[in-house]
């Protein structure tokens, strides 16, 4: 299998072009370095080649590398394994960099330019600022930049060494530390690329042909170079340094091991010669690979999260793409779930019980569509397109042609039943009814329903825009086609789905919830709302527990306080939290929404800090527990209901269990999710650790059946089920 090939002509143009067989994207492998290694060899080599120009067959230059194979180097070499190979592709890129000129007097190369047609990221962007020369086509919908940082790892194939020493540090920082993307233009203003064209390979190919020796020397390959913003011992340097550590530790509390990493390659390689650099880089990515937390970051937000994406899951039926859906309820989840649809190219009925709620809900697009022209992300043509696509009715008789159906009306039984009687009538006996509920059973539901194999959950994440997760809820009858026509969906609007089967609270939910509920214990039991709130955030958690609270609303909390001490009766477990919950809502104390819940708010509803008047109600214990005692409260509340949703068989794939505690609630996404956290910890030490809290703190702790023998066994989640299998 060929992935770059190369062509010279006439003129002495010598274009290698990247194009991997059998992807839409091209990735980097271990051949593919070959490859291009051997092709720079030989265009150096050839005196009839005056220039090289690198560039791509597929509309986009390039997606990375090819984290598959530096988990299989991983596992098959370790540490020395991927020192080589990262060492074998910076010596490859030094190569085009230096592209054969005299190591004394810097002449006698030959110019070598990139050509990117469209998206660049990763090595995509990497392999291009070795070269002398980057030309990028006029491509709005392009992306550049180096994301690495967003699943674990950071820029190791030259990247950060090359990025800092071309723009300094401070400059550098959004780029590296938060994988920050810019279309082409925007890439060429921050000074990454240097030309945006029409036709970037004609525009290479000129520029090769009447380069200068001058041209193509690195700034740090000529004498007297200094490095922009100033080195960490001269004083400008030396204060965007202590300030990036702060930062940094600031941002990631000190639990992403990819941050410190990269600062510390940024930091220890600008004091030594370049090349020295390279290999300080590749050292700290080495480093960083052969951390647990980035091997499980790297399956769960990567490998994993693709191939849910792909369909992993998928029963084996037809093609189930949606043409035409229609949306019964307008309010704030109806409004979100028709904007994406929509904006994905989809027919959109969206129907509510009066014409000016439905007219709302389609504002809600409107008002999206209006920001993204403000920030030049949406033309005046593709909000015409999208609003184009939303009918907002009364009337149910529109629903006539639609292939799916997405109730998102109020949160009660008998509101549901009533309207999926009425869209029943009105939609093709073939058609998918998905209801949209955070908490409600679907085989209950279901029963409103003449076809119950053709009924299913589809749980949307708030705002439904920019949540990626998407819970998809089989009930009892719900048949494959149902469960086919509901990824095939998600995957249209370009989110990333899980399938659960049927129980309270489905998956997120019902770990979530606890998590909530042990912040709010802990307040009760005088334990500082300080330590608690900090203690998650220090675990990597997004927001402490009493802020989440704020967040969704405190009187939804009480709402489903109510209707699940209903449904459980005597073995409802969480009074104690209701005396907290409940006394909020008695005070008007809503959360966010209200401009006052566990934290204060100001006017404009920014936060202000923890509510002075918690300590009256709730007052501070004289002894406090230890950190790490709050912290295990915390996430095990948490971790082990997603190892009884496992052991239920409400989750039938740790994967599925792992992205979705990422994506949904924000689960600290450095250890990979709840499974690949356990698995890190080890069965043994959780088991034990449940013992000790369920001793101390209730039931709610002991250890599940199947972590117990897992311990026994010394197993792990990841080894016992397996990338490709699934839970018994």
């Amino acid at each position: 299998m060929t992935e770059f090939t190369m062509n010279k002509d006439a003129d002495g143009v010598a274009t290698i072009t990247w194009d991997v067989p059998g992807k839409s994207m091209n990735v980097l492998s271990e051949a593919g370095i070959r490859e291009l290694d051997g092709h720079i060899d030989d265009a150096l080599a050839d005196d009839a080649v005056k220039g090289i120009v690198i560039t791509s067959g597929k509309p986009d230059f390039a997606a990375g590398m090819d984290l598959n194979v530096l988990g299989s180097m991983k596992e098959a070499g370790g540490a020395q394994a991927i020192f080589d190979l990262v060492m074998q592709l910076h010596g490859m890129l030094r190569k085009i960099e230096r592209a054969g000129m005299d190591p004394k007097t810097n002449k006698g190369g030959k110019p070598i330019a990139a050509a990117l047609p469209g998206t660049a990221l990763g090595i995509g962007l990497e392999l291009p600022l070795a070269t002398h020369r980057i030309f990028a086509a006029d491509n709005p919908k392009a992306k550049i930049g180096l994301p690495e940082i967003m699943v674990g790892i950071f820029p190791g194939a030259g990247g950060t060494t090359r990025l800092v020493r071309k723009m300094g540090a401070m400059v550098a920082a959004p780029l590296l530390l938060e994988g920050k993307l810019n279309d082409p233009k925007k890439a060429k203003s921050a000074g990454i690329i240097d030309e945006v064209v029409d036709d970037p390979v004609s525009a290479a190919r000129d520029w090769v042909l009447n380069a200068s020796d001058a041209d193509i020397v690195k700034p740090w390959d000529q004498k007297g170079y200094k490095m922009p913003g100033g080195e960490p011992f001269h004083p400008a340097g030396f204060m965007t340094f202590v300030g990036a550590n702060a930062m940094v530790h600031g941002k990631t509390m000190g639990v992403y091991p990819a941050a410190k990493a990269l600062l510390s390659a940024v930091y220890e390689g600008a004091q030594v010669p370049f090349d020295t650099a390279l290999k300080i880089e590749a050292r700290w990515f080495t480093n960083v690979l052969m951390n647990p937390s980035s091997g499980a970051m790297i399956r769960s937000l990567f490998i994993n999260k693709e191939a849910l994406e792909k369909g992993a899951n998928r029963p084996d039926v037809p093609d189930e793409k949606v043409k035409k859906v229609g949306i019964l309820g307008a309010g704030m989840m109806g409004a979100g779930i028709a904007y994406v649809s929509a904006n994905a190219g989809i027919e959109v009925v969206l129907i509510d019980a009066k014409q000016d709620s439905a007219d709302k809900g389609k504002a809600y697009s409107e008002g999206i569509l209006d920001k993204g022209i403000s920030r030049k992300k949406v033309t005046e043509e593709k909000r015409a397109e999208v609003l184009g696509r939303i009918t907002a009715t009364t009337d149910y008789a529109a629903l006539e042609g639609c292939d799916l159906i997405v109730e998102a009306v109020f949160e009660d039984p008998g509101v549901k039943a009533e309207v999926t009687k009425l869209a029943e009538a009105k939609i093709p006996d073939t058609a998918i009814f998905a209801t949209n509920t955070s908490t409600l059973p679907i085989t209950e539901l279901a029963k409103a329903s003449s076809r119950p194999e053709q009924f299913i959950g589809i749980h949307f994440f708030s705002p439904v825009d920019k949540m990626m997760l998407v819970e998809i809820i089989k009930g009892k009858e719900t048949g494959d086609r149902a469960v086919a026509k509901a990824l095939d969906f998600v995957r249209q609007i370009r989110k990333t789905p899980i399938v659960v089967n049927d129980a309270r609270f489905f998956y997120a939910n019902r770990c979530i919830i606890p998590y909530l509920n042990e912040g709010m214990r802990m307040l009760a039991e005088g334990v500082n709302p300080t330590l608690i709130e900090n203690a998650a955030k220090m675990m990597g958690m997004p927001l402490g527990p009493l802020q989440l609270v704020d967040e969704t609303s405190i009187d939804l909390g009480v709402k489903i306080a109510k209707a699940t001490k209903a449904a459980m009766g005597d073995a409802y477990p969480d009074g104690a939290v209701d005396e907290v919950l409940f006394w909020m809502a008695d005070q008007g104390r809503m959360g966010r929404k209200s401009k006052s819940g566990f934290y204060a708010y100001d006017e404009k509803g920014k936060r202000q800090g923890l509510w002075d008047g918690l300590d009256a109600q709730f007052p501070e214990a004289d002894d406090q527990p230890e950190l790490t005692e709050v912290q295990h409260r915390l996430m095990f509340a948490q971790v082990l209901e997603a190892v009884r949703a496992l052991e239920e068989g409400v989750l039938e794939d740790i994967r599925e269990g792992d992205v979705g505690a990422i994506l949904g609630w924000g689960f600290a996404p450095w250890s990979g999710g709840p499974f690949s956290w356990l698995d890190m910890m080890g069965a043994a030490r959780a088991v034990e650790i449940c013992d000790q809290l369920s001793a101390e703190h209730g039931a709610r702790f002991t250890a599940p059946d199947l972590l117990r023998e897992m311990a026994e066994k010394d197993q792990s989640f990841y080894g016992r089920f397996g990338s490709q299998k699934k839970a018994a």
